[in-house]
């Protein structure tokens, strides 16, 4: 605990507050949450608070308030979260300077749900061959905070749905995929090619949980195309599986991305109808920001992401 008459807002000159606290306030200050933090930066939550403890003691500020139910930034960690930010990114330039020889040592990589288990089968391995001296660490989130990740530094890239409409940040398109729709098996629409996108008009379909950007990208074909989905009840769920699932279970359609297609169809009795041209779909692309240093080896990365695409 930080003792109160610590903070009294003078700050001690001789302190130099060190990466590892630096990195701990602005995972704190990001995620709102200690335990969110210590995972995003694999190190207890123990270790998490004595290194916050330690920064707010040497400053003589509060930078996190904490209570049992909630984590806010105070008024002097608001000030400071930009210059800590900045700090950190100035010490992984100086790292990657340092390196100077293409990806080597820690990349942390972050990829949407609708794209982890499919792209990494086949990239991961292909890194450990091309770049053994490089050693990923894997964050799979939604795209909200895969985003804010990459804004706080916790993050170095990320794999996700273009455009990220983010500002600051670098994207590389990779390819593009078409989305297809999923039925039971017997579906009017099963084995279907052609298929307009209105003909989802009163079909129950079961999307992901709020936050996915798969969802949104359903959802927006549907506005655009003045589609009303029928009822699915109280039907949710938080990964692509477990939604074929339900359609498997005859619950409703859905819509996936082509790169999923083989995948879950292989777990589950299901039929596939193809979109009319030009079919709904999306972009991927590799996301990160546009102060790095490192802009020639993710482009380097991109290119191996790019040609380990799932078939």
């Amino acid at each position: 605990m930080i003792s109160r008459t610590t903070l009294i807002g003078v700050t001690d000159q001789t302190y130099q507050p060190t990466l590892s606290q630096l990195r701990a306030f602005v995972a704190i200050a990001e995620y709102r949450h200690f335990g969110t933090a210590a995972a995003r930066l694999s190190v207890s939550q123990p270790t998490l608070s004595q290194a916050l403890a330690s920064l707010e003691n040497g400053l003589g500020l509060q930078l996190i308030e904490r209570s049992t139910r909630r984590v806010l930034v105070t008024a002097a960690g608001k000030r400071l979260l930009p210059q800590a930010m900045a700090t950190l990114e100035a010490a992984d330039r100086f790292v990657a300077s340092a390196a100077g020889d293409g990806l080597r040592g820690t990349l942390r990589l972050g990829l949407i749900p609708t794209v982890a288990p499919y792209v990494l089968p086949r990239l991961l391995p292909e890194l450990r061959r091309r770049l053994p001296a490089l050693v990923p660490h894997v964050i799979e989130d939604q795209t909200a905070r895969l985003l804010d990740g990459l804004r706080t530094g916790v993050l170095d890239v990320a794999l996700l749905a273009l455009p990220s409409e983010a500002t600051g940040l670098v994207e590389i398109p990779l390819y593009a995929e078409e989305f297809v729709l999923v039925t039971p098996p017997g579906h009017e629409l099963a084995g279907q090619t052609g298929v307009a996108p209105a003909a989802l008009d009163n079909l129950p379909l079961l999307l992901l949980d709020e936050g996915h950007c798969l969802r949104d990208q359903t959802l927006d074909l549907c506005r655009s195309q003045d589609v009303r989905p029928g009822p699915v009840g109280d039907t949710r769920a938080a990964s692509l599986a477990t939604v074929v699932q339900c359609v498997a279970g005859g619950l409703g359609v859905t819509l996936i991305p082509e790169m999923a297609v083989a995948t879950e169809t292989g777990r589950a009795t299901l039929d596939i109808a193809r979109f009319a041209p030009p079919a709904p779909g999306r972009t991927l692309g590799l996301v990160f920001r546009g102060s790095t240093a490192r802009t020639e080896d993710y482009e380097q990365l991109a290119e191996i992401i790019r040609a380990q695409r799932p078939v």
